[in-house]
């Protein structure tokens, strides 16, 4: 397999994992609104912790 198809390949897993991903999110909103949110909120806080240290990660040493 080329580069290209593994990423195409993780592209599609991916995407079907989105889909997925959303249905659970809507079916938690639906019937449990008030902890849905408490979850997506720490959800996010947590992403945000990710998204800083993959932005020290890309960052030049050298700099």
């Amino acid at each position: 397999m080329t580069d290209q198809q593994i990423i195409d390949e993780i592209e599609k897993v991916r995407s079907k994992n989105n889909i997925n991903w959303m249905n659970i999110l809507r079916l938690a909103f639906k019937y449990s609104p008030v902890e849905a949110r408490k979850i997506v909120s720490k959800i996010n806080e947590d992403d945000g912790r990710i998204s800083k240290l993959l932005k020290k990660l890309s960052q030049n040493k050298d700099d």
